[in-house]
This record gives C-alpha cells, sequence and structure tokens, in this order.
C-alpha cells in the first residue's frame, strides 16, 4: 500500500477516503479540507476523527459546559481548572489536591474486565500527569436490572477489573455507587475517578514549549489493542449491524502502569520536564496535537521512532491506538540522558520520538516522508461545536404527573414492617460488601473512611493529620423526573456526604451520562442538568475543577436515564475528628436534622413497593444544605456529634438500618406527632440527616441548632439489638442483617 504522504494529498485531491466509516459527518469532513488547503492525507484523517469524536472534543456539550465558567463560584482553593488533565485545589499546609471523574461506559459493556481496569488506569494516569501522587480510587457505577441475566456477565467483569488494576496498583478504593436500572440495560456505567496529592510546586501542565526540547514517548510499547477505542466507541449508539463502532477495548497492564507512576514521579522530583501529558483516549492524536496547542510553537515528530508491539502497524494505527500505560513528556535537550537513566531503572522504555519547533505546526512524519502537516489548535481544541436542538420531551408533563405521593400506602404496623424489610433487600439498598470486599480499601495505611460511609476519606500528612473526604453520587430517577432538579440533588447529597464526615466541601468534578445528543429529548435534559449543576455551585461555593462528558449511552431509540454524577471533594484538618455512620454506643441520643415532607417522587420506596416512576423528585434548598453541612462540620470539630448519616434513598428508615448496622447497635424511635409514621420513615426529602448526640453534649448541640435555625427533633436512642419504632414495629438487627446482605451474593451465585 503507497504511503499517503502530504506531497500525494495535494496531488490526488480527489482521492476517495473512509471519513464516514471513521465518524465523521460531511460538513466535518468538509471543513478538515478548508482548514488545510487540500484532502487530509490517511494519517491526518485518523487524527481528526477521533479528536473531533463526541468524547474527545465535547462539540455536542460546549455550549452547555461554558457556564461553569461563568458561574463559577469565587473559590482561593481553586488553583488549576477547567480544561487540564485534571482540576487542583489547595487543601492548606502547602498541599494541593488533584481530582477527575471520568466514564469507561461503552468499552466496559463489550469487554467488562478490561474495560473497567483501563478506565482506572486512564484516570489514574490523568491525576499522575498532574504532578500529583495518586492516592486513592472510587467507582460510581450502574447496571442494568439486577436479576438480569447479562448483568450476571457485567457486573462481575467490571468488579474484578476495578479491583484487580487498583489493586495491583496498591491504590485503596474507598467509595463509590452500585445502582441497577433496568434503563442501563444494554449501556452500564462505569464511572471512575482518582485523586492525588502533591505540593504546590509540583502542579505540572501538559504544554509544549520552547523550541529544541525533546518530544520523549515513554512506558508499554504501542500495539493494535484500542485503534479507535473509546474515543470512536463512545461517540455513537449502540448498533450491532456497524462492526466499525465496536474497536477493540484497550488491554490493561496494571504492573506496568506501577513502573510508569514511580518512574513519572522520580522524574519530577529531578525536575525533568517542562510539559506532560498521559495517553488516553486518542492516543498519540490526543497527545501531541494536545501538548503542541497548548505550547508556544509547534512539533515535528518522527511516528517510526515509536516503540511497538505489533511491527505491521499502519501510520495512522499508531495515531489512533489507545494501547494504555503510556505517557508523552517535553524535556529539555540536556536532561534527556537523566530522564532515560531513571526510566531505564524503572524498566520503563522510552524514546525521543521528536521536538518542539519554533513553528506553528504539528509535523508528523513516516521514514523521512512526510504524513501530517496541521495547525495543531485546530485538532485539538477548535473542533465542531454543535448547539444541537433540544425541547422539553412530549412526555414530561404526563410524567410529573404521576404522583408518586398518591400510591397505596401500608396499612398499619405489620405491612410497615413487610415494606422496610423489602427496602433494605431491595438490590439498590441492600448491602454491597460482595463487591466492595474485592477492593483492597486500606493499602498505604492512610485510608481513614470508606465503603459504605457516607464518604471516603484519607490521611494526606501523617504528622499532622490532614486529609482529604470525597463522595460520588447521582440518582438517575430524579433527573428523568426533572434533570434540573435531579442534577442539584445529585449535588446537595455528595456535599451532604461529606460534610456528615466532618470535611469541609471545597470543589467538584462531574461525569455527565446521557443519551444521544441528536436526540432533542436528551439534549433538553442534558442543557437542563448542566445548567442546575451551575447554578447549584453557585450557591454551595463549589466550582467545577473538570470531568467528562459521556453521551450516546443509548441502544436504538432507548436512551439511559439522565444520570450526572457528581463528586464533592472537602477537607478536614484532622482525620482524627472525622464522624463515622456507626451508632456505636448505647445511650447516645438520636436527632434528625432539617425538615421531613411528603416526597416519595422518585423514592426507592416507590420504585421497589410498586415499580413506580412518577411525580416530582424532591425540593432542593441549597442554602439549607450550606447550614446543614456547617452543623454538620462544627458538631464533628467541638465533639458534639459521634455519628451522622445523610437521608438520601430509602429516606430515614434505610439511614437508621445501615448505621445500627454498622455499629452493632439498636435504636428506639418515636415517631414526631406531626408526621404519619409512613412519610416519617420513608420520605426522601432533601437537606436532612440522623446524628447520633452524646447526652452530655445534648444542650450545647439544641444551642447551636437554634441559634443557627436548623430545625432539630430528638426522635430516639441508641439501645439494644433491634430497631423499634414506637408503637408500629419492631425489627432484629440479626433479622435486618440477614435482609441487607443476602441478596447481592444471591443474584450473583
Amino acid at each position: 500500500m503507497t504511503l499517503d504522504t502530504v506531497t500525494n494529498a495535494e496531488k490526488t485531491p480527489e482521492a476517495d477516503q473512509p471519513w464516514a466509516e471513521l465518524g465523521l459527518k460531511p460538513d466535518e469532513y468538509a471543513r478538515i479540507r478548508e482548514i488545510l488547503g487540500r484532502r487530509p492525507t490517511g494519517a491526518e484523517l485518523a487524527m481528526y476523527s477521533v479528536m473531533w469524536s463526541e468524547h474527545c472534543s465535547y462539540k455536542s456539550s460546549k455550549v452547555h459546559l461554558k457556564q461553569f465558567g461563568e458561574k463559577a463560584p469565587e473559590n482561593d482553593a481553586m488553583l488549576v481548572g477547567i480544561g487540564e488533565n485534571a482540576g487542583v485545589v489547595d487543601v492548606g499546609q502547602g498541599y494541593a489536591v488533584t481530582f477527575k471523574v471520568e466514564s469507561h461506559n461503552h468499552p466496559s459493556y463489550i469487554e467488562p474486565h478490561q474495560g473497567a481496569a483501563t478506565g482506572i488506569g486512564g484516570i489514574v494516569r490523568d491525576i499522575l500527569a498532574m504532578g500529583a501522587r495518586p492516592v486513592a480510587v472510587m467507582d460510581p457505577l450502574r447496571f442494568g436490572a439486577a436479576d438480569h441475566p447479562d448483568t450476571k456477565r457485567v457486573l462481575p467483569g467490571v468488579v474484578s477489573g476495578i479491583g484487580s488494576y487498583g489493586n495491583c496498583l496498591g491504590l485503596p478504593n474507598i467509595g463509590g455507587e452500585v445502582v441497577f436500572d433496568a434503563c442501563y440495560q444494554g449501556n452500564p456505567l462505569v464511572n471512575a475517578l482518582c485523586v492525588g496529592v502533591m505540593k504546590h510546586e509540583d502542579i505540572h501542565l501538559a504544554k509544549a514549549s520552547g523550541a529544541g526540547n525533546k518530544v520523549i514517548l515513554y512506558g508499554a510499547r504501542t500495539g493494535g489493542d484500542g485503534i479507535g477505542g473509546v474515543s470512536v466507541l463512545a461517540s455513537e449508539t449502540f448498533d450491532d449491524a456497524k462492526p466499525s463502532k465496536r474497536p477493540a477495548v484497550q488491554v490493561g497492564d496494571p504492573f506496568q502502569e506501577k513502573l510508569l507512576i514511580e518512574c513519572t514521579l522520580e522524574i519530577f522530583k529531578a525536575d525533568l520536564v517542562d510539559g506532560i501529558q498521559d495517553l488516553g483516549g486518542a492516543g498519540l492524536s490526543c497527545a501531541t496535537s494536545e501538548l503542541a496547542s497548548a505550547g508556544s510553537g509547534g512539533m515535528r515528530v518522527e511516528l517510526d521512532t515509536v516503540h511497538l508491539r505489533d511491527s505491521s502497524l499502519s501510520p495512522e494505527e499508531i495515531l489512533m491506538s489507545e494501547s494504555q500505560e503510556r505517557m508523552c513528556a517535553i524535556v529539555e535537550p540536556g536532561k534527556v540522558a537523566r530522564f532515560l537513566e531513571i526510566c531505564e531503572k524503572w524498566d520503563v522504555i522510552a524514546t525521543v520520538i521528536g521536538e518542539v519547533t519554533d513553528g506553528e505546526r504539528l509535523e508528523i512524519f513516516w521514514h523521512g516522508e512526510q504524513i501530517v502537516d496541521v495547525p495543531p489548535r485546530t485538532v485539538a481544541h477548535e473542533g465542531p461545536v454543535y448547539d444541537r436542538p433540544y425541547a422539553r420531551p412530549s412526555w414530561q408533563d404526563a410524567l410529573q404527573a404521576d404522583d408518586a405521593n398518591k400510591l397505596a400506602r401500608p396499612a398499619g404496623g405489620d405491612e410497615l414492617r413487610r415494606q422496610v424489610l423489602a427496602l433494605v433487600s431491595s438490590p439498590n439498598q441492600a448491602s454491597k460488601s460482595w463487591i466492595t470486599d474485592q477492593y483492597d480499601r486500606f493499602v498505604q495505611g492512610n485510608t481513614v473512611l470508606s465503603h459504605p460511609e457516607d464518604s471516603g476519606m484519607v490521611r494526606i500528612d501523617e504528622d499532622t493529620n490532614l486529609g482529604v473526604a470525597i463522595a460520588t453520587d447521582g440518582n438517575g430517577r430524579f433527573a428523568k423526573l426533572d434533570p434540573y432538579t435531579g442534577a442539584q440533588l445529585a449535588l446537595a447529597e455528595a456535599y451532604r456526604n461529606v460534610a456528615a464526615t466532618g470535611a469541609k466541601p471545597l470543589a467538584i468534578s462531574d461525569c455527565l451520562n446521557f443519551g444521544s445528543p441528536e436526540d432533542p429529548d436528551v439534549m433538553w435534559q442534558f442543557a437542563e442538568a448542566t445548567r442546575g449543576l451551575a447554578d447549584g455551585c453557585l450557591i454551595l461555593g463549589t466550582p467545577v475543577t473538570g470531568g467528562n462528558v459521556s453521551l450516546y449511552n443509548q441502544t436504538g431509540d432507548v436512551a439511559i436515564h439522565p444520570t450526572p454524577v457528581v463528586a464533592v471533594l472537602g477537607v478536614i484538618d484532622d482525620v482524627n475528628r472525622r464522624t463515622p455512620m456507626a451508632f456505636a454506643e448505647e445511650g447516645q441520643l438520636l436527632y434528625l436534622l432539617g425538615d421531613t415532607k411528603e416526597e416519595l417522587g422518585g423514592s426507592a420506596w416507590s420504585e421497589v413497593v410498586h415499580n413506580h416512576l412518577g411525580g416530582l423528585p424532591p425540593a432542593v434548598d441549597l442554602e439549607r444544605e450550606r447550614l446543614l453541612g456547617e452543623i454538620l462540620i462544627a458538631g464533628s470539630r467541638d465533639g458534639m456529634i459521634d455519628a451522622a448519616h445523610d437521608l438520601s434513598d430509602g429516606g430515614l428508615i434505610q439511614a437508621v438500618t445501615e448505621s445500627c448496622l454498622r455499629g452493632g447497635k439498636g435504636a428506639r424511635i418515636v415517631v414526631p406527632d406531626d408526621l404519619d409514621p409512613f412519610v416519617f420513615l420513608f420520605s426522601e426529602s432533601a437537606g436532612r440527616a440522623v446524628v447520633a448526640v452524646p447526652r452530655s453534649e445534648e444542650l450545647r448541640f439544641n444551642d447551636m441548632c437554634g441559634a443557627r435555625g436548623l430545625p432539630a427533633a430528638r426522635i430516639g436512642v441508641v439501645d439494644g439489638e433491634t430497631i423499634e419504632i414506637q408503637d408500629q414495629f419492631t425489627i432484629p438487627l440479626s433479622e435486618l442483617k440477614q435482609a441487607h446482605e443476602a441478596t447481592i451474593p444471591a443474584l450473583l451465585a
């Protein structure tokens, strides 16, 4: 096959090219020709196709995502914001923390183990590329119906991929979610988060500057796995009739990644790099174009010097390959020898593949022949921008009018008891220990809180006990009912979860999982959720540091529920003052914080008991969420709260059950006079938490809540080995434990 050079492209303007097969639209291909003043070469076409894909270019979401900058709250903690590999925030004592959540959804459906494993590997490298040591991971997951046969294929594979990769890297998995819903049957969501720690002076950015500086590719050899992988796979709905949309899923090697991490951290310590970029989606196409685009010059790359696993790969395949465990660094000539020496020490292959130029072009050569000559910004940052049409769905009003508050309710204590047991044993509310026990949660010795606590927490300074807490949340049922409110409820719950452990929320990352942007209904959901999240962050003072958009989570014309997943990061001065969720000491007084209303739309009760989705989700009062957070943080800091658990899915009874089982102690609960027992137990009103207060601190705690205007009602006491709802029913903890823990193992047996 004749090499398609730039010279050849100029001479053969009408040559047929497979632009449609690579996912480009006719107008996009025309624009590439306009930019270049000729047809693209095969290598250029490969680069533009992956970099202009939905996954890499955000072409359908950019017009809405700009709100995160336009509405960003003032926040002195922000050090690096949207646009880099990951956001960075100041957490005090000279430390900076970087964190990000991304998706690996479609690859994880096709090949669950490798899809999920390489999702972890990719997000870890994003954090590493910022100059940080990765210290923990988390995994918000969504699967199809729990009893569907394919869930038994996908879920164990995803869990084994996450567990084996993270465990081999020596990174604790400290939190996440597992949700089952039939809407995710053909489109499971595998979102992955990583958090890393560094000193302020160690922050690194993805840019190529300094003419004459060398471009070094280091890490694993480039192979045929993942060619066109996530970049194309995540940019189209699933369709079995289109094999071109099912490219090879990347194959991960966690031991190679561990070497890459330690090698890179030593390179950082030796101050050897001017810019750095990991190779993830779009591979070398992304790394070279983004580094050149963000720098002050051009770049020349000798592609035939790339170290390969498969010598038969074409230049186009090398540029598109998404083989894992690779990084690209910009290094001054005088530092190259030391850079290569460190790589050799760690048994990491490193090759000088090019250099920064004083021009304005990205030029790539193959055995001396030029195959790429492009303005790098047009590849990396100036792709198509679509303001896609959107409109409120015609079915939205009917869905909201189908009021869950009108569903048949239990008549008396015996039926309440049966429904409580049905709730706590339902797949979404049952214990996920079968899953989380496959993850190493305590490796490195700095994990302070992990599954099933409200948020994960790690110590980042062993002398001062400075720590950070992170929680991820998202409720697709709420977002289906009202995407604006649903996004804010996800934000509010993650914020509340962090505050419940005693940490002060600082910033967020997000992963916005939606169906096809070409569907006006879906695009309306996306626009509303994005607006809701931006407005919510402004009120809570938590800027968006970065994140991910995952579209085309759709099979045919059936989309998933809109699922904005929100990760909130908080800081705690002393992890020894953290608040656990367990009710662990008899005599502790139980207080319900916040207002309980008749809010059952999208609730766990409506799903479990009636298989119903309709009505309106709970109302959101973000100022109340801030106030609740202040109370939870102050109570933790000043010793007024022994335990705390936020109220969300399943309402009060689910929270009390989890806290009692966690601590091995029962509770006697009194229903307030102004509340119906059913509403008291199952309502999912937001802005609430249940806390255990030492008797010695009751007066001080009440004074604090009263002074700040937060409703606080004493509802019971930690006592015995049962949960007793006075005048309604009693359930032994042993019975609750059996119901709570047996479900997932039975489903996956």
